[in-house]
């Protein structure tokens, strides 16, 4: 059996007073909201803070607004509740579709939207216990200094695996973080790095207090979730798609892949592709391709590498179709 490690717990009541407990405990010290990722990773090792602050009692986080032109859902909602908000799931189903996709009913009871925002990286040579690993001389993420997926990099190659954070940087919504230098706006896809280790841009002692959406007008989106078992699996392809409609000419268009890289990488290329069409058979399959062409799957999730490299253009086929099912029946 894994255990945890011994830490001390600190429940702060505000962020004010969680900023000033990280603060005061220095860097061995770690945030926690629903502790789905952070306890399993501290059971094997992965990572060993002496201090965990706890968010789940600051009220601040739960924060909800969906009403204004400028709706907002706060970090520390659970994913449960981002799942089965009634307007959500009509103004921003993606979002709630994505959030209802993460791993079991009591993950989700438990684990945060913040918390899937800010996932650690993932990789069939690092989640594992810790004789596991070091059996194997340990890796680059954590105690080595070899990627095992590719022994010769100079760089982590583990994968981003959140559902919701693709969605989030095709939407272009806005991070709210809150430091010891205030607060700041970060857009989705400046708050992720390509690269393994360092794969946010949060500072250690920043606080994800929520995420600014666009206001639900004259665009829809989606997300398509592939894993070995469609009840539990972190994803080994997730494809989100928004598009921006006047008329029945695509505006916009985004397509972000997760599950394939260290971040919830952009499609812009395909994207571009779509932008001025009426999404045609043709041009979706173009846009496929073009998502499929440089999408280079490695050894670090499930199936087999050809296979998923070819489930990229299908997914992102069926993703546009849907949507362009759905304008033309709205």
């Amino acid at each position: 059996m894994l255990r945890l490690p011994a830490f001390e717990y600190l429940q702060p009541a505000s962020i004010d007073e969680a900023l000033r407990m990280k603060q005061n405990a220095g860097p061995r010290s770690q945030y926690v909201a629903g502790g789905t990722d952070l306890y399993p990773n501290m059971k094997r090792r992965h990572e060993e803070p002496k201090t965990v602050i706890a968010l789940g009692g600051i009220d601040e986080l739960g924060q909800i607004s969906l009403e204004s032109d400028a709706p907002f859902l706060g970090a520390g909602l659970t994913l449960t509740e981002v799942a089965t908000q009634p307007r959500l799931r009509t103004t921003h189903s993606a979002i709630a579709g994505a959030a209802g996709l993460v791993s079991t009913p009591l993950l989700r009871n438990m684990g945060t939207l913040g918390g899937n925002l800010c996932l650690d990286t993932r990789c069939n040579y690092y989640n594992q216990s810790y004789e596991w690993r070091k059996s194997i001389d340990f890796c680059m993420k954590k105690d080595g200094t070899v990627c095992w997926v590719a022994p010769s990099s100079p760089r982590c190659w583990a994968v981003s695996s959140s559902d919701v954070a693709p969605v989030m940087v095709a939407l272009d919504a806005q991070y709210t973080l809150v430091g010891a230098d205030g607060e700041r706006q970060v857009p989705a896809a400046g708050f992720y790095h390509d690269d393994g280790i360092e794969f946010l841009t949060k500072r250690p002692e920043e606080i994800l207090v929520g995420v600014k959406l666009p206001a639900p007008n004259g665009w829809d989106a989606m997300y398509l979730k592939l894993r070995r078992r469609g009840a539990f699996d972190f994803p080994v392809l997730g494809v989100a798609v928004y598009l921006e409609w006047n008329e029945s000419e695509v505006q916009d268009a985004r397509i972000v892949l997760g599950g394939v890289a260290s971040y919830p990488k952009p499609m812009t290329d395909a994207s571009q592709l779509i932008v001025g069409s009426t999404l045609d058979d043709d041009v979706i399959a173009a846009a496929a391709h073009a998502a499929f062409k440089p999408t280079k799957p490695m050894d670090n999730t499930d199936f087999g590498l050809a296979w998923r490299k070819e489930m990229t253009r299908i997914y992102v086929k069926r993703a546009l179709t849907e949507l362009r099912t759905r304008h033309r029946d709205a």
